[in-house]
């Protein structure tokens, strides 16, 4: 995809793909559209992506940066997104030097904000 300026928009460092599995078994995958103001990354494309096959059952997810396809931590947006709308989902992480690892989504983010929880 180019931008007006003719340039493709994307950062060597930034550009992610995601992947995640559907409930009939299918994968779907997307890219993050890299733009100067940010832009909605991989994972958030894929939940528009299942959604527009009308998926709306997922599990797991995984990032993976696409220089050197390393998996990625999912940053905190997109962890709030999922706990929002799929609170069962699995996420693959692989800290450094350890095995791939499927973790309930809240695990890495224990104190997402919640709509119920009290306010402070």
């Amino acid at each position: 995809m180019k931008t007006t300026d003719g340039t493709d928009g994307t950062d060597e460092d930034l550009a992610l793909v995601a992947a995640a599995r559907t409930g009939d078994g299918g994968i779907v995958t997307a890219e993050n559209v890299c733009h100067f103001t940010g832009g909605p990354c991989a994972e958030l494309v894929v939940i528009g992506a299942a959604a527009g096959q009308g998926a709306y059952e997922l599990t797991p997810m995984v990032a993976v940066r696409s220089r050197d396809m390393a998996v990625i931590p999912l940053c905190g947006r997109c962890r709030q997104v999922l706990i929002d709308y799929f609170p069962g989902i699995d996420v693959l992480v692989q800290p450094k030097g350890r095995r791939l690892t499927r973790l309930p989504v809240a695990e890495p983010l224990p104190a997402a904000f919640s709509r119920s929880a009290p306010q402070p």
